[in-house]
C-alpha cells in the first residue's frame, strides 16, 4: 500500500504513518485517543496513555513514545525525567480508528512505581513465556555483531556455519538419550541447549525465526 492512501476501515489493521493522521478520529472533545502499549518483544501490556494529533505526530518523528499529559496539559515524552523511555516498534489504529496500539521497546521499568507494567509485576502469559525465543534471538544477533571478548556465542559463530551444525546434532542427540533415560530436569535442560543452537544456526545461515514459525502456521492451517 502506498504510505499517501487514507486510512480507512479495511486498512486499519496497517501500521500507521505520518500521512495517515488525517483518517484518524480525534472526535472528542479533548481530541484525544486512547493509547494502549504494548511490549513488542512479548505482546505484555504495559501501560494507557492518551494521544492528541500532536502526540502522535511527535511519537512517530521522534521514533519514542509521546503522549498528551491531561494533568499537565502538554505533550509528555515517556521518560523524560527518569530515561525509561519507550522505543517506538509500530503504532497500530483500530477498526474505528478512534483507539491505538503501541508497539514499544521499553527501556527500564515502565511504572512509576518501578515495576515493568503499569498493571504490576504479574505472572507472564503463556504467550509472553514463549515471546522469550525472541528476545533469545535478539540477543544472539547482539552477540554475533559486537563479538564480545567471553561470549560463547562469538566464539561458536568464529567457527562457521558446519561447526554450528554440528552441535545442532549432537545437542540433539543429548536431548533423546534424556528423553529415554534421563530425568526431567535433564531434559529440560537439554532440550533449552538444542533450541538455542538451533536458533545460532539459523542466525548464522541469514533465517529469521519467523521463517520457522510461519512454516509450522502454514503446516496448521493446511491440517484437514
Amino acid at each position: 500500500m502506498g504510505a499517501d492512501r487514507p486510512l480507512d476501515a479495511a486498512a486499519g489493521e496497517r501500521v500507521l504513518q505520518l500521512a495517515d493522521l488525517d483518517g484518524l478520529d480525534f472526535g472528542n472533545d479533548a481530541g484525544l485517543m486512547p493509547a494502549i502499549v504494548q511490549h513488542a518483544g512479548s505482546g505484555a501490556v504495559l501501560m494507557l496513555g492518551y494521544m492528541n494529533r500532536e502526540a502522535l505526530r511527535a511519537s512517530l518523528t521522534r521514533q519514542r513514545v509521546v503522549f498528551f499529559s491531561r494533568s499537565r496539559q502538554r505533550l509528555w515524552e515517556k521518560g523524560e525525567t527518569s530515561g525509561h523511555v519507550l522505543q517506538l516498534a509500530q503504532i497500530r489504529a483500530d477498526c474505528d480508528r478512534d483507539a491505538l496500539l503501541v508497539s514499544a521497546w521499553p527501556q527500564g521499568p515502565v511504572c512509576h512505581l518501578g515495576t515493568a507494567s503499569c498493571f504490576g509485576d504479574a505472572a507472564r502469559t503463556p504467550a509472553e513465556q514463549l515471546a522469550f525465543l525472541d528476545t533469545l534471538d535478539e540477543v544472539i544477533g547482539e552477540r554475533m555483531a559486537a563479538r564480545p571478548e567471553g561470549s560463547y556465542t562469538a566464539r561458536l559463530v568464529a567457527r562457521g556455519a558446519r561447526r554450528v551444525a554440528q552441535k545442532v546434532g549432537e545437542e540433539g542427540l543429548e536431548v533423546a538419550l534424556a528423553g529415554a533415560g534421563g530425568s526431567d530436569a535433564e531434559l529440560v535442560a537439554e532440550a533449552a541447549d538444542l533450541l538455542y543452537h538451533v536458533l545460532v544456526l539459523l542466525r548464522v545461515r541469514g533465517l529469521p525465526l519467523e521463517r520457522v514459525i510461519d512454516e509450522l502456521r502454514a503446516r496448521h492451517a493446511a491440517k484437514p
